[in-house]
């Protein structure tokens, strides 16, 4: 996997100045330009599941889930349990362990192509951490790419992450795969019938 990014010095869409990356909600204060900056405001959750992120490559993430990981963290992956979601992407739902996280990101490596990957806000409370951003992969088999946004909740407790919840947009992650074909939808009861 490419190594997420954190913003250093740059607005984000809530009108903040992230520093560094991550911000806790006590460590905001109003700047001169009028501005909210953030002054040493990181988390040690944040800082961990940070760490995580920047060492999801193949050759780094059983390192990083040794270290960073309990052995018995629960790791949700884009639903709590979809039987046709699994279909095309093993991984998903709810696992319990280290081997998920591993598992996880090297699937994800072996089916994409990983284009681009940003973090464009992190901030935690205590042992809970919410981390924002945007990817691009692009699939290997296929050579389909899409760009989703990414949500994470995690909690981190004794220093190892207890916690992992990643969300992205599954739509465009398992179209990227698709050969062709359409659904026939219906969205509102009075409304009309369309292909997808």
């Amino acid at each position: 996997m490419n190594t997420p990014t954190s913003p250093t010095h740059t607005p984000n869409r809530r009108g903040f100045l992230v520093t560094s990356g991550a911000i806790g909600a006590s460590a905001v204060i109003a700047a001169s330009n009028g501005q909210a900056q953030a002054v040493d405001g990181r988390t040690p959750a944040t800082e961990i599941v940070l760490e995580f992120l920047n060492n999801t490559g193949a050759d780094k993430i059983e390192s990083a889930a040794a270290r960073l990981v309990a052995e018995d963290a629960t790791y949700i992956s884009l639903n709590f349990d979809n039987p046709e979601l699994k279909k095309i992407l093993p991984w998903t739902g709810t696992q319990t362990g280290r081997k998920a996280y591993i598992t996880t990101f090297l699937s994800v490596a072996n089916y994409w192509t990983i284009e681009d990957f940003k973090i464009t806000d992190a901030f935690g409370a205590g042992e809970n951490v919410a981390v924002f951003g945007a990817f691009t992969y692009r699939s290997k088999a296929r050579g389909k790419s899409f760009t989703s946004p990414l949500a994470i909740h995690a909690k981190v407790k004794n220093g190892k992450i207890v916690y992992f919840m990643f969300m992205e947009d599954t739509f465009a992650s398992g179209r990227s795969f698709s050969a062709g074909g359409t659904w026939r939808v219906k969205t509102a009861p009075n409304g009309p019938e369309f292909k997808v």
